[in-house]
């Protein structure tokens, strides 16, 4: 993960390029992190304390826990994409932090600079990116939960559909707009056009109508 990698003289114009930030728990692992993305012209690296909305996270972990799925949580909340690299997680680790909103997950181990681009990628685009090896524990733990709107499970998340994902598609349905929903919930505009924008694009829904479909043939609402 931390061996150097030259960086591509393919030219990008700025507008397509992806602003990145990495979040990791020590010095020397920010620098190999930020070592390997360097090499790639797609990707502008950005510093903490400039952090943008709309640009993905790149968090490192060497282990999961509350106070680091909070440091997910907070960051999908505030409307940045994230991908994970981790050493490992139990399944109800990987329920949580699929379940708070980040779709793309690399091993640590195997955090060669091409698999970390392919994250960032996925994550820019909304679209899943997990190891081969969570496939069998999504499935495994998905069949083991109870219907996530029952009132004793009003805690769970579905993996399908985060909860703030799941309270703005109901409104939808029932035909209020972003504006109405915006008040409704406590959000801004922008942070429900986000909502609904992330949706369709990390299921691949076409539209607010097809999406209010998937979650009520999935039986979300």
């Amino acid at each position: 993960m931390l061996q150097p990698v030259q960086r591509t003289d393919k030219f990008v114009p700025p507008s397509r390029r992806v602003s990145v930030v990495v979040h990791a728990p020590d010095p020397i692992s920010r620098a190999g992190v930020v070592s390997q993305l360097h090499a790639y012209a797609e990707l502008t690296l950005v510093d903490r304390s400039r952090q943008r909305r709309g640009q993905v996270a790149l968090f490192v972990a060497s282990a999961m826990d509350r106070a680091t799925l909070r440091n997910l949580r907070a960051l999908v909340d505030a409307e940045v994409r994230v991908a994970l690299v981790v050493d490992g997680m139990r399944e109800a680790d990987v329920l949580g932090v699929v379940g708070c909103g980040v779709t793309a997950i690399v091993w640590r181990r195997a955090a060669t600079s091409a698999r970390l681009l392919r994250a960032v990628r996925a994550a820019h685009q909304g679209e899943a990116h997990v190891p081969a090896d969570l496939v069998g524990t999504l499935v495994a733990g998905l069949g083991r939960r109870k219907d996530p709107l029952t009132p004793d499970s009003a805690e769970r998340t579905p993996i399908g559909m985060t909860p703030r994902e799941i309270d703005v598609i109901r409104l939808v349905s029932e035909g209020f707009d972003t504006g109405e929903i915006a008040v409704k919930l406590s959000y801004s505009e922008r942070a429900v056009k986000y909502v609904l924008q992330h949706l369709t694009s990390r299921l691949q829904l076409r539209n607010r109508s097809h999406a209010v479909a998937y979650a009520l043939r999935a039986g979300y609402i």
